[in-house]
């Protein structure tokens, strides 16, 4: 911890990393699916209601894509 303070890293648990692991794989477009064996986790409900966030860029994108298909 001393060592990342002293490079002016902020301080955060490895649980952070995780949170922060899967909303990036979504965010680029991993599947859901590959997150999970990525994370490590079971079920796919802990990766998608737990560990990721829907970032507001991918509700516009999702909304742009369902227009799209509907045209």
């Amino acid at each position: 911890m001393a060592l990342a303070k002293a490079a002016g890293v902020a301080a955060a648990r490895l649980h952070d990393a995780r949170h922060t692991a899967a909303s990036l794989l979504l965010a680029q477009g991993v599947p859901a699916r590959v997150a999970m064996e990525i994370l490590g986790h079971s079920q796919i409900g802990l990766t998608l209601g737990t560990y990721s966030h829907v970032a507001p860029e991918l509700r516009t994108d999702a909304a742009a894509r369902m227009g799209e298909a509907l045209r």
